[in-house]
């Protein structure tokens, strides 16, 4: 063999295995954004996602967990402190569970609707409590992920105008403090069952009722075990799309600036789309033979307000968020 020929054979084998030394380097170059929600593949939310990852560009690598296939409903927020998950869709009631201050955005008839949910978190108020949860929680909020306006969802034909017309029932309510006075305010009782688990319930008749935007009833299938829809209208339904502290600082500004612009993005096409589809469940359900039942939402109001008014809960809410969040 030649001393030109063992030359060139020596710089294809170097080059090889700088190939071969350099793939994982780049492929460890991408951050890892693993993200766990409850919702189902079928949700608008999981393609808010989807979109969310394809408005990233390079330099990611998303992966989408739904279904609570990755950390079951609750734990999500856990995961995000311990450093076990990157992204989460997590409830502004399990953030209470840590935070009381943040117990204000999942009271009763606070939000008038989607606009002013979102008007919130872009001001003053709101920008203090994401600032809250950043310093305290150690997660970054990104945005809120408006789902729908909660009503009360019941099987039988139970007539239902005001609170005292759902004393006794069982109501669904997801676990927590904060969800369960929540029913408490409704006139219910408040039963925790966890959502994949609701369909059953349901149909067995474990519980008689659930509460639920309308999206979330046709994307569970929950009207094909339910009599009426009782349009409560108690809650502006939304979680908020976060990104764990540890995650967001170990990004640089321009990634950062990509992450909240994709976030943007992607949280208005989920909110526009889930209000089309509010505006065109009501005919769907009614084709699906279930009640439409119209209640006194003024006996609602005034019922829930005054017991959120006179709990221990608002003895811990910031002096005077009420009042800024009703002035915008």
């Amino acid at each position: 063999m030649t001393h030109a020929l063992t030359r060139r054979l020596l710089l294809s084998a170097g080059a090889a295995l700088a190939l071969m030394t350099s793939a994982p380097a780049m492929a460890q170059s991408n951050v890892p954004l693993r993200f766990s929600a409850v919702f189902s593949q079928q949700d608008i939310r999981a393609e808010m996602m989807e979109r969310f990852a394809a408005a990233l560009g390079e330099g990611f690598d998303f992966q989408g967990y739904y279904g609570a296939t990755l950390f079951r409903q609750g734990t999500e927020l856990v995961a995000l402190q311990r450093g076990n998950l990157e992204m989460g869709n997590i409830a502004p009631q399990d953030i209470s569970e840590q935070l009381p201050e943040w117990s204000v955005p999942t009271s009763a008839y606070l939000f008038r609707d989607a606009d002013h949910l979102v008007t919130f978190f872009q001001s003053e108020a709101g920008e203090q409590m994401k600032q809250l949860a950043e310093d305290r929680l150690n997660i970054r909020v990104l945005g809120p992920t408006y789902f729908g306006v909660r009503h009360v969802g019941l099987r039988g034909d139970r007539a239902v105008n005001t609170p005292a017309d759902l004393a006794g029932v069982r109501l669904r309510m997801p676990g927590g403090d904060s969800w369960q006075f929540l029913g408490q305010a409704l006139g219910a009782n408040p039963t925790p069952v966890a959502y994949a688990e609701v369909y059953t319930a349901l149909q067995t008749g474990a519980i008689d009722g659930q509460d639920n935007p309308m999206p979330n009833v046709q994307n569970m299938k929950f009207y094909e075990v339910m009599d009426q829809i009782v349009k409560t209208a108690h809650l502006v339904g939304f979680d908020v799309l976060t990104i764990s502290k540890s995650s967001w600082d170990s990004l640089t500004p321009e990634q950062q600036a990509q992450v909240q612009a994709a976030a943007d993005e992607a949280i208005a096409w989920s909110n526009a789309q889930h209000l089309q589809n509010e505006a065109d469940l009501i005919a769907f359900f009614e084709g699906e033979g279930l009640a439409i039942v119209e209640p006194d939402l003024d006996a609602f109001r005034t019922h829930a307000q005054e017991l959120y008014q006179t709990s221990g809960m608002a003895a811990r809410w910031p002096e005077g968020i009420v009042e800024q969040i009703n002035g915008l």
